[in-house]
């Protein structure tokens, strides 16, 4: 069984380690923990690692968010990976810091690199792991907001947060989306 597992984010050091770049984030604390590495090819940092059996080819998209579409379809055809075998993790404002939420389809709710991921892709009939960043900003603040860095306070608890992502995706790989959700989606 074969997945692809896509880190959402912008490339370069002006986004690093940005609300927005959580994805990058998760997808490089993933294949540290497997024992992996990146490379720069074709549209994306991709790397493949081995866990419990699966195969998961990694990428974190090098085209900027809002064109994530394209590195994703990509290699969802290079890699003859199935939509229901894709795994997106993304930020979303509308969850508190560090709330996962587990969703097998649905709508991109704004997020311009879901909407990438659709319209490219055709659909919406692929996984995302949904990462709380909060909405802790003021009124027509929403960009600097999510091109920020996490607080101080945030990132004293960002490490466990994402180690816990990282236990989602393996779960997810492992015993399915259905107990994923069950145990994660609290």
């Amino acid at each position: 069984m074969k997945y692809l597992i896509v880190g959402l984010g912008n490339i370069g050091p002006d986004y690093a380690h940005t609300r927005h770049n959580i994805g990058f984030d998760i997808a490089d604390e993933l294949v540290k923990n497997l024992d992996g590495s990146f490379e720069n090819i074709r549209l994306a940092y991709y790397s493949e690692v081995s866990f419990k059996g699966r195969k998961l080819h990694v990428i974190k998209p090098t085209t900027f968010m809002n064109l994530s579409g394209k590195a994703v379809n990509y290699w969802m055809k290079e890699l003859k990976i199935a939509p229901e075998n894709v795994l997106v993790i993304v930020d979303d404002l509308a969850l508190p810091l560090g709330k996962l939420r587990l969703k097998l389809q649905g709508s991109s709710a704004g997020h311009n690199g879901l909407k990438s991921i659709e319209e490219v892709c055709g659909g919406q009939n692929y996984a995302r792991l949904r990462f709380g960043i909060g909405n802790d900003y003021p009124k027509g603040r929403q960009v600097d907001f999510v091109l920020g860095l996490f607080d101080k306070n945030e990132q004293l608890e960002l490490p466990a947060l994402i180690d816990k992502s990282v236990e989602l995706i393996k779960s997810y790989v492992t015993i399915g989306p259905a107990h994923t959700m069950t145990a994660f989606n609290k």
